[in-house]
C-alpha cells in the first residue's frame, strides 16, 4: 500500500499481542476487530483495510455495519485474482483454521466461477514457524510437505495464500509445490 499510494499516510496496526487469530472463535475475532477498528478510527483514518484473512472472513461485514468509514477486506480481491490466474480451474487455498473453516474463499471463488474446483488446506503450524523464525528449518520443510502434498495430488495450478504470514514462507512453499503453480497473494491483490 505504501508503494502504491505514496501520497497517503498509512497507519498500521498489527495485533501481535493477541495473535494468531486463526485459532480463535468467530466471536473473539469480531470483538478484537471492533476494538482494533475503534483504536484506528481514533487516529482519524479515512479508510481501513482489514488485512488479516481471518478477520476479513469473520468480522468484515460486522465492521462495515458498525462503522461508517469505507472498509475493504482481502477475501474478495484474492478470490478475483485466483479466478483470473487459474488455467485449469483447480485452485488451492492455504489459510489458518479460522479462515479455512469459514469457507469464505471457497464461496467467493465459486461466486465468480461456479465451475472452479477449490481445495482448501488449514495450515495451523505456518504462523508459529514464521513467528519463531523457523522458515528454513528441516521441520518447516516436513510440515510444508504434509500440508501441500494433497494440493499437488489434486493438480492445482493456482495457490492462494490466505494469511499475511505466508509470503514469508514463499521459498519454502515454492520449493514444495514445484514449477507450474502460480501463487496469488491476497494482500497484493487487495492493495
Amino acid at each position: 500500500l505504501v508503494r502504491l499510494l505514496p501520497q497517503e499516510d498509512v497507519v498500521y496496526f498489527g495485533d501481535t499481542a493477541r495473535l494468531p487469530y486463526g485459532a480463535k472463535s468467530r466471536e473473539t475475532i469480531i470483538r478484537y476487530s471492533i476494538e482494533n477498528t475503534t483504536f484506528l478510527i481514533q487516529k482519524n483514518i479515512k479508510m481501513m483495510v482489514v488485512a488479516c484473512n481471518t478477520a476479513s472472513a469473520h468480522a468484515l461485514e460486522d465492521l462495515q455495519q458498525k462503522f461508517s468509514i469505507p472498509m475493504v477486506g482481502v477475501i474478495g480481491p484474492g478470490a478475483e485474482c485466483a479466478v483470473r490466474t487459474t488455467r485449469n480451474g483447480r485452485i488451492g487455498v492455504l489459510g489458518t483454521k479460522g479462515t479455512i473453516n469459514s469457507q469464505s474463499y471457497q464461496r467467493a471463488i465459486l461466486q465468480l466461477d461456479s465451475k472452479a474446483e477449490v481445495f482448501s488446506v488449514a495450515c495451523p503450524l505456518f504462523v508459529p514457524l514464521v513467528e519463531e523464525g523457523c522458515i528454513d528449518h528441516p521441520a518447516a520443510r516436513l510440515i510444508a510437505r504434509e500440508y501441500l502434498q494433497p494440493l499437488k495430488e489434486r493438480g492445482i495450478d493456482t495457490l492462494l495464500w490466505g494469511c499475511t504470514h505466508y509470503p514469508l514462507l514463499e521459498m519454502l512453499i515454492r520449493s514444495q509445490m514445484g514449477g507450474g503453480v502460480e501463487i496469488v497473494d491476497s494482500a497484493i491483490s487487495c492493495a
